[in-house]
């Protein structure tokens, strides 16, 4: 069954964006913000091979542990925090309504 979820991103300049993400068509946490052309690059395509869409998770929703190609990935990452994720790797369900990201800096 499908359902629409907001999440809440603020970008590089501060300024928090309301999206709207379904979550039937297997899409993941940097494919929405492209969609609505926010500066996530997604240079590798998704496979958690570039860290050009890591972010900082700000609420406490719960999240699939890293993979080990995440971990791997944010290890070599510049500006990683505890909170940093691969926004390729989390992929919207209806357990995320309401989830809180900061966009990292770009590299």
């Amino acid at each position: 069954m499908s359902a629409d979820i907001r999440i809440y991103v603020t970008d590089r300049e501060g300024k928090r964006h309301e999206l709207i993400a379904t979550t039937d068509m297997q899409m993941n946490l940097m494919e929405v913000c492209k969609a609505y052309e926010l500066p996530v690059e997604g240079t590798c395509g998704g496979m958690a091979l570039c860290a050009s869409c890591q972010c900082y998770v700000e609420s406490s929703h719960p999240l699939p542990e890293r993979s080990d190609d995440e971990e791997a990935m944010l290890a070599e990452a510049f500006h990683v925090k505890d909170t940093s994720r691969l926004g390729c790797q989390i992929l919207m369900t209806t357990e995320l309504d309401g989830l809180e990201i900061v966009l990292a800096p770009q590299e």
